[in-house]
């Protein structure tokens, strides 16, 4: 899944624009930016309705062992970033950037993403929030380790990606399980989710804030100022994930290395089927033989394996569409936020509560409730529209800053 050219041979070609990818990010950032369309608060209004608890599942983040829709938007953006550094890349050297170069320019951005993420992660927030279990942030520490790799045979990535993925399943599978009578509460572990989520025997080893990864923080964010102590992270996330998750931008890199080729469209597209098959299955497989559950909270290999054959099959639907059929009108307003993908996080990250309370502050405090204007509407179904209407009217105003931006050619860039 990758091109086997030479670095100076990928040089020698300037790489066109990957329309696709634009879209597959665009449409990404802004599932992110829509809160889920507030979804998951209206399902939380009917707790007895099948459908709209079956909704709130796949807009909100897993447990535990599992994936939903919510869960695949992270392995997208780092699978995208591998698939982007095949095109950018290729572009600088075309331009005649040496090697050293693009590795300084690499390792600015490493560094950057890192930083910015710790920045928007401490908004609003007291102190910095030294913890590196963001996207931002996750994604730069893999970032030169993926640049290292850029141009290197399809044999050399893969042999890199499984390297990583066994590693980190050999330390989990040698971490100890608690005793049996370990006081999970001392982790942020209550009885009843213990009850509902918690695995056993081999799988023990990928339990929550029981593992290896949590030791590593426990240890690693607790070098850093802190008001207190650092004694674990309540959703379960770690910083070592970023091991794992280069993996999936490795198999990013080479599915852009593929797009980059020059097999014809229809080999590509069925290539990126065939692999998102194989992976989806290989991740499963993995996870229903108890061999390494599929947890995203923690990124264990089963889920890098399993979520890169949900990100290959979206990406080949994307690639076919728009880049062989050349149907993109529907994709247009995609491009426009995947053009301006660190704006659009940006944006959502830090004014999208000034958005709401403005908008309340200058309408009214029930303007969301505008379909709720009913005086014998059952409340939980006011609440239920108001969720709903909030999260899409701010996605709006986000995403026209975004077209604002897109029609002045205002990209920002890292």
């Amino acid at each position: 899944m990758a091109d086997t050219r030479t670095t100076s041979e990928i040089a020698s070609l300037q790489p066109e624009r990957l329309k696709s990818l634009d879209a597959y990010r665009g449409f990404t950032m802004l599932a992110m930016a829509s809160g889920g369309f507030g979804l998951a608060t209206a399902a939380r209004q009917f707790p007895e309705d099948q459908t709209w608890q079956t909704v709130k599942y796949q807009f909100s983040h897993v447990e535990w062992v599992g994936c939903s829709l919510w869960d695949l938007i992270q392995p997208s953006f780092m699978f995208m970033v591998g698939v982007s550094m095949a095109y950018s890349y290729a572009g600088r050297a075309g331009k005649g950037q040496s090697y050293f170069r693009m590795l300084v320019h690499a390792a600015r951005r490493a560094l950057v993403l890192v930083a910015l993420g710790v920045f928007l992660r401490s908004n609003g927030r007291p102190a910095t929030q030294w913890t590196f279990e963001d996207v931002l942030s996750q994604i730069g520490m893999g970032y030169i380790f993926l640049f290292l790799l850029w141009g290197r045979s399809a044999k050399i990535q893969l042999a890199a990606a499984i390297l990583l993925l066994v590693g980190y399943w050999g330390l989990f599978a040698a971490w100890p399980t608690p005793s049996a009578d370990f006081d999970y509460a001392s982790i942020g572990i209550t009885t009843e989710w213990q009850q509902e989520h918690a695995l056993t025997g081999f799988a023990a080893h990928w339990n929550k804030n029981f593992n290896p990864a949590n030791a590593f923080d426990v240890w690693f964010l607790n070098l850093f100022s802190r008001t207190e102590a650092y004694q674990f992270n309540g959703g379960g996330y770690q910083t070592l994930s970023f091991i794992p998750s280069l993996a999936t931008m490795i198999f990013g890199l080479m599915a852009g290395g593929l797009l980059r080729g020059e097999m014809r469209g229809t080999r590509k597209f069925l290539v990126l089927v065939y692999c998102g098959i194989f992976c989806l299955a290989a991740g499963w497989a993995l996870g229903q033989t108890g061999i390494c559950p599929i947890v995203k909270r923690i990124w264990t290999p089963s889920w890098a394996i399993y979520s890169t054959g949900w990100t290959l099959l979206i990406l080949a639907a994307c690639y076919m569409i728009i880049d062989m059929w050349k149907v993109r009108f529907w994709a247009f307003p995609g491009v426009v936020v995947g053009m301006n993908s660190i704006a659009m996080y940006f944006l959502y990250q830090t004014i999208r509560p000034w958005i709401r309370q403005t908008t309340k502050t200058h309408f009214g405090a029930e303007i969301f409730q505008i379909f709720c204007n009913d005086p014998t509407a059952v409340e939980s179904h006011c609440e239920a529209w108001a969720a709903i209407t909030t999260n899409v009217f701010t996605l709006a105003i986000l995403w026209l800053i975004c077209f604002w931006m897109y029609r002045r050619k205002v990209f920002v860039r890292i």
